[in-house]
Order: structure tokens, then sequence, then C-alpha cells
């Protein structure tokens, strides 16, 4: 057994790096494999809170969860799932245990308190050396940064998960001095309603990503349900600490930490197209900024501010939404599709260029020409470009010039803006423009408001692409000279280029 690796596992506390303990930061530095766990999304908070003390050329592991919720297609259910994901987990480690490196495998808070570690821990530590590094629980972390003791002279302590039954927390909360209910999230009316039923509602607390600049503390009667993300928990102090006065120092909801400014995109259509990051963004944005027809797809929050604009003020859209997070908030600028195609990100960070006094985000949505592109087949499935036939802000001299440099270089074209109310005559132009170099029988994909209610496909010849056709709401993708239209097995036209280029 000498012969093998170690396996530690190394708690990192509530979420600021720097409450990672010396030793903790020390193993992470010198281990030669690192895994983490992660939900599907692929990111992980361990290992952004780790990440200060990695080094280049370590081998990183990445556990990511098969399920996040109790639904699954599994035989065996949701814990079969889990059981086999472990099960596999501790096979992946335990071949780097046998080939004598040490892993040391990230948990948030403490490894041995409610750590996804401890599973890994009971597999293998029975066949190697496993060393347990302690960190400081989210529970210490809350209630340090309500300035609140959590428990005083002969008052009893109980840590609660909120998957209970309402009724059975209930039960618990009122037989206790004091109490921290974990796990909340979607949980979180249960746990409310059960601290109401103990009559103790008043006196809790909420915390949210304690130590961090995403921290958020305020009375549990004043949450919104639907901004309780999982990294949260409630607090009860004891008798001895008990008042309904805010805590010096907590900073009360939306406030905590300094603003800032996060460009997000929503996809083309609903909201199974937005991606969780951005969802959790839009959950924990104080102000949402954007043009009011995409501002709309967003379900209102009291708790938050709108602030609806006309589509052709992206400079002052811009200026207003910085403005916003220099006087603390968070803010997120709302854009359809993938807000660095056409949409807010350039104009927000050419307006951030000018102070660089706020920190700006980018995160990405699905932009229009994946989505029309995926009702087809696969029409970018070799080189393409991305133009927009819009001459608002570039001359349509350019534009021409483009189209045509384009259609020589026999590229795909997914042609973004192609019409409005006032611009009647582009498409017919574009169309005799790409003619120039490109076969009549070349198909063109017309997509209308798709991902919309009004979703509608049509694959017409380049040659019988007519203005008509077009409008607002679509996107064009015109073919390249290898680009094909066949008919699928359904009966319905499929459209895609071959990656394979003739020589």
């Amino acid at each position: 057994m000498s012969s093998n690796g170690t396996l530690y596992g190394v708690g990192l506390g509530p979420g600021d790096p720097e409450l990672v303990t010396i030793k903790a930061a020390r193993l992470i530095e010198r281990a030669e494999v690192i895994a983490y766990h992660s939900a599907r999304h692929g990111r992980s908070i361990a290992r952004s809170v780790a990440e200060p003390y990695l080094r280049p050329g370590q081998i990183e592991e990445a556990l990511v969860y098969p399920v996040t919720t109790e639904t699954t297609d599994h035989p065996g259910g949701y814990q079969g799932a889990i059981d086999e994901f472990y099960a596999d987990c501790a096979a992946r480690l335990a071949a780097h245990l046998e080939a004598g490196r040490d892993v040391v495998l990230l948990a948030e808070g403490d490894p041995l308190f409610y750590g996804s570690y401890m599973h890994m821990h009971k597999r293998l530590a029975g066949r190697f050396r496993a060393e347990v590094v302690p960190g400081i629980t989210s529970i210490s972390g809350a209630s340090a940064a309500l300035g609140r003791p959590l428990a005083e002279r002969d008052e009893t302590f109980t840590v609660l998960p909120g998957t209970l039954p309402p009724d059975v927390l209930a039960e618990r909360l009122a037989a206790t001095d004091a109490a921290a209910v974990l796990k909340l999230g979607r949980t979180f009316d249960g746990v409310r309603e059960a601290f109401e039923k103990a009559g103790r509602a008043d006196e809790a607390w909420y915390v949210e990503r304690a130590t961090t600049d995403r921290q958020r503390c305020q009375p549990l009667t004043d949450v919104d349900p639907s901004t309780v993300p999982y990294f949260s928990l409630a607090l009860l102090p004891g008798p001895a600490n008990a008042t309904t006065a805010a805590p010096q120092g907590a900073a009360p909801a939306g406030t905590a930490g300094r603003g800032e400014v996060v460009v997000v995109g929503l996809g083309p259509g609903g909201r199974e197209w937005v991606t969780p990051e951005v969802q959790a963004a839009l959950a924990e944005a104080d102000d949402l900024v954007g043009y009011t027809t995409y501002l709309a797809r967003v379900p209102d929050n009291p708790r938050q501010r709108k602030h609806a604009s006309d589509n052709r003020v992206e400079a002052e859209r811009a200026e207003f939404a910085l403005e916003l997070a220099r006087r603390g908030s968070k803010v997120a600028v709302v854009s359809s599709g993938d807000p660095g195609v056409f949409a807010m990100a350039s104009a927000v960070l050419e307006v951030a260029a000018e102070r660089s006094d706020v920190p700006v985000r980018v995160l990405p949505g699905m932009t229009a020409a994946q989505a029309v592109a995926s009702r087809v087949g696969a029409p970018l499935g070799h080189d393409f470009c991305v133009l927009s036939l819009s001459d608002r802000l570039k001359p349509w001299e350019v534009i021409v010039e483009r189209l045509r440099a384009a259609a020589a270089a026999d590229l795909v074209m997914a042609i973004y803006n192609p019409a409005s109310r006032s611009r009647t005559w582009q498409v017919a132009a574009a169309r005799d423009a790409v003619l120039e170099h490109r076969s009549p029988d070349v198909p063109v994909v017309i997509g209308r408001d798709v991902g919309g209610p009004e979703e509608s496909i049509e694959v017409v010849r380049l040659a019988d692409l007519d203005q008509s056709d077009v409008d607002m709401r679509c996107l064009l993708l015109i073919g390249s000279s290898t680009t094909r239209v066949v008919q699928g097995a359904d009966g319905a036209e499929v459209v895609y280029t071959p990656r394979r280029y003739p020589a």
C-alpha cells in the first residue's frame, strides 16, 4: 500500500479563497491530481475557490453529476444513477492512487459535513491512505456575516436539512434554542413554512453565498423564493442573541459587494434555450436593462427593477447600466440571441473602456444562426461568415462589398437584420450581389421567429429569394457551392454543407 498515492479530502471553506487553510493550500499546490464535483454545466464552485492555489500541469478530474434533480431515466431511479456515478468516480480516482499519484478531492465547506467527499471516502479509505483536511463550514461563514453568535452558554444548537418535510422541520425548530437549516434553493418555500409553523420566522435570518463578493443577508421573511440558490441557509440565533434589528455589517438585499454589469444572451426563443449560467445571472441581478421586447421575455420579479428602452439607443443604454453599477447595483444587460453577435456586449464594452471602473462580464447565448441551422440540419457545417444587412451603423456600400467578397470566397452566409419596416429593398439588392458569384440554385434557408410562437422555416433557391418573404423577424442562411438539400426520413427537407471540400 505504501507505493500507492494518498487521497486527501480538502475542505475549502464557505467561498472566500482567503479562508482556505494553510494546509489545504499547500496540499492543493503540491498534488498531482485535483478532483472536484460539478453539475452538468461543467462549472465547479470548489475549483473556483481553489484556483489561486492551483499550478500549471496538474491533472484535473471533473466529477460531473449525471442528474441534479430526482428525475432520471436510470432503471435504478435517482439513487441508482447516483450510486453508479459514485462508483465510477471512485474507480477513476483509484486508478490515479494505484499509479502512485496523490489525489486532492476539493470540497466546499468541510469535507465530512454534508459534503460529496464522504462518498469517495467511504469507497476508497479502506483501500488507500486517506486524510481529511477540515474546512470552515457555511454555518460559521453565515454566523460571521451576520455578526451573530450561533449559541451562547447552555443553549442547544441544531443543524437541519431543508429537505425535511415542513411539519417535521417545524417540530425540530420549536424544540431547539438555535438552528441552521441548510440545502435551501427549491426547498425554500417549505423551510419558511416550517419556521412559521414553529413560530420562529421573525427570529430567522437568510444568508446567501456567505463570505463571497455575492453575499446577501436579510430577514428570512423578506426573501423572494425565486431568488434563492442552493448555496444559502437559514440561521436561527439562540434566545440570548435574538433580535429583529439588522446586525451591524449585514448587507441589505442586493447591495452586498461592489456593483457589476453582466451582459447576457437569452437565446432566440423560450426559457429552455436560456443557459443555466444566464438564468443564474438574471436571478441575482438588482436591475435589468434592455430593449423593451427582449426585457419582456424575463419574468417580472418584485425585487428587481426593469429599465426598458428603444432598440436604437445602445450607447445610452450601456452608459445607464454602467452608472447603476457604479452605485453598487448588480446589473444584467439583456440581449436576444448571443450578446456578442450584433448585440449589446460590444456597446457596453466600448463605453466601459472609456473609464474602466466597472467590471463587465459577458455570458454567451445561442445565436439565431445556430437556431435556424438546427431546424434544417447542418448548413453551417463548413466555413461560414456572419453579416448584417442593417445600414444604420455602416454604409450600404460596405455591406455590398462584404457580400461580394463572401460570395466569391464560397462561404456559407448567415444574414442578420435582412429587413425592417423602413428597409424594404436590401434583400433583393443583397441577392443580386451574391448571384454575381453564386449559382441561382444555391439553397437559401429563411428562418422566421425560430424558437418563438410563430416559427416557420422555408428553403428556396437563391434566384427565387423574394423580398416579400422576409421581414424583421427573419434570418437568412445562404448556402455555398457545396451545400446540399435532400429529403429526410420524415419527408422534410434537410440542408447540410459537407465537412469535406472538393479538391
